[in-house]
């Protein structure tokens, strides 16, 4: 097996390439709200659980607080999301949707998920059951090794080891 051949049979590369692909069919599906999947994931968490605190935020989508940062700021100059100090803690930034943010994902429900049958149609029912099981063990045994912390809204923070 070549070098390439190896470089391109590899999970990372393939994993990372899905990714791109993924994010591709989305913003495609999603052109005319101009929304990426990373925006949609923000609207959606904040849809799901309104004031929600921007570290909060960030851990449930497993995102870096600089990546967090910057989708807010995005959706913030498009008036879809408010942020403001919380009331307990100056320092901790709340975030919310406005009603322009309801709007924008009500109208991105269809095409995200037309998005989603796009990307899964080259696999039949089983095949898209065996991918999203893998995916889910995967990335749940390695969690640990994860640049950013995923912990969903309501679950309990993990532990710091010291």
């Amino acid at each position: 097996m070549s070098t390439l051949s190896r470089l391109y049979a590899r999970p990372g590369f393939l994993l990372r390439r899905a990714h791109q692909i993924s994010a591709g069919v989305f913003e495609d599906e999603c052109r005319e709200l101009a929304l990426t999947p990373a925006q949609f994931g923000v609207l959606t968490v904040l849809q799901a659980h309104p004031g929600l605190g921007q570290s909060s935020l960030a851990r449930a989508l497993g995102f870096d607080k600089v990546t967090v940062l910057r989708v807010l700021r995005g959706l913030q100059a498009r008036g879809l999301v408010t942020r403001c100090p919380a009331e307990t803690n100056r320092r901790n930034m709340v975030v919310a949707l406005t009603p322009a943010g309801e709007d924008v994902l009500a109208q991105a429900q269809k095409p995200a998920e037309k998005a989603y049958k796009r990307l899964m149609a080259p696999l039949d029912r089983d095949q898209q059951e065996q991918l999203l099981q893998l995916l889910q063990l995967l990335t749940g045994e390695l969690e640990d090794d994860a640049r950013a912390a995923f912990v969903p809204p309501g679950a309990p923070a993990p532990r710091q080891v010291a």
